[in-house]
């Protein structure tokens, strides 16, 4: 133990000294996660918890592009900061998910596209967020109001109120900025540090481990920690509740506009329909998933995370639950007077959500993704260490 504690310490006083910035320049965050991981590589007690540890034993300093790409790969379960005896309140105040989450949010921001949008996930908090819904609900509410009545008996297509090319018009074009924008930022992100050709094992094991939130677990199968740092696995529920009740939801639309176009066969559809069912469940799990999130975020330790960050993560999650809800709401509202309102406010929160989309914490799913397929590629190639390239 002694010469382990040793060991730490000349790591620590060698990141210090500054000697952690092989190439280029980093910033303050970066420089913490050089810093902190200089130590884990000096005592590599938690190298079985998750992908990041190993990653991390293949390098022997930390540029700008390993400590995005580490930083990305970390799923903030919060398991090495409970087991690491460098944590603060010791003099290390060695603090990986911390650190990490910073350098995240400084990724999205390096990354963005176009560059000068960058500072928007900075301000993307929760008040902007309902904000926003709120806005355009009031301006979607004021043009039914116009042209009719926000409330009254009408049948159950709410085309009628909306029409269909009027939808199409409206979403398309904030729909495929938001994909242009995170599909530009993630491709240079991945070109940084191109972890060498993909193979189809690589990608394999890479959606394996996305869709399964393999690095939720702990390294242990019980799950991450919460605020008592007793492990729980109501983390990794909660996120695929979301993710799977999104997918759902967009799997619903995407049915739907395949009968309108493909089949001839435009809304509303009835409830033992495929698109009905598919949005029937997924807004049921949206809503599950993101009020449990929401409920976790509240509660979980200072320490697991950065406080500057709870508007953007808190922003998010209100969209999403606003999105499934109204969503759900709008359904019960089929054929009733409360169908337009209930109409305006989910239009309002879905394109709030897609218009936040490229720059807020939807981000963190697609370079997370994109760091899972570089771990995945890099683990089956010799490391730099045995290529002498250190």
């Amino acid at each position: 133990m002694q010469q382990l504690e040793t060991l730490v310490r000349e790591a620590s006083e060698l990141a210090n000294g500054h000697r952690v910035i092989p190439l280029q320049v980093l910033t303050d965050n970066e420089t913490e996660v050089a810093r902190v991981l200089q130590i884990c590589n000096a005592c590599r007690y938690c190298e079985g918890f998750c992908g990041v540890f190993p990653a991390m034993t293949r390098r022997l300093e930390f540029g700008k592009n390993d400590v995005n790409f580490l930083a990305n790969l970390c799923h903030n379960c919060g398991a090495c900061l409970h087991a690491c005896q460098y944590a603060p309140p010791h003099e290390f105040g060695v603090n990986v998910p911390q650190a990490m989450t910073k350098v995240r949010l400084d990724t999205y921001s390096q990354y963005a596209w176009p560059p000068a949008l960058g500072g928007l996930y900075r301000r993307n908090g929760l008040t902007l967020s309902l904000a926003m819904t709120a806005g355009l609900a009031l301006f979607l509410m004021l043009t039914v109001a116009s042209t009719g009545s926000l409330w009254g008996a009408v049948d159950s297509n709410f085309y009628g109120i909306f029409p269909h090319n009027t939808l199409v018009g409206l979403f398309a074009p904030i729909f495929l900025f938001a994909v242009l924008a995170l599909g530009m930022g993630v491709r240079k992100f991945w070109h940084e540090e191109s972890p060498g050709p993909t193979s189809a094992p690589a990608i394999t094991e890479s959606v394996r481990n996305a869709l399964t939130l393999k690095y939720l677990d702990g390294g242990h199968g019980d799950g991450c920690n919460n605020e008592d740092d007793r492990f729980t696995l109501l983390r990794r529920r909660f996120h695929h509740l979301t993710f799977y009740g999104f997918m759902l939801c967009f799997a619903a639309t995407s049915v739907a506009t395949l009968y309108h176009y493909a089949l001839n066969m435009p809304a509303p559809y009835g409830y033992t329909s495929l698109p009905k069912l598919l949005g029937i469940t997924g807004g049921l799990a949206l809503v599950a998933g993101t009020a449990g999130l929401f409920y976790l975020n509240l509660r979980r330790h200072p320490l697991q995370q950065d406080a500057a960050q709870k508007p953007m993560d808190r922003g998010f999650i209100a969209l999403l639950f606003v999105t499934g809800a109204s969503g759900l709401a709008l359904m019960l509202a089929k054929g009733t007077g409360a169908l337009p309102l209930a109409l305006c406010i989910h239009l309002g929160s879905v394109m709030a959500l897609f218009a936040t989309m490229p720059y807020g914490k939807f981000a963190h799913g697609i370079f997370r993704a994109a760091a899972l397929l570089k771990w995945s590629i890099e683990r089956r190639q010799p490391s730099r260490l045995q290529l002498g390239d250190d």
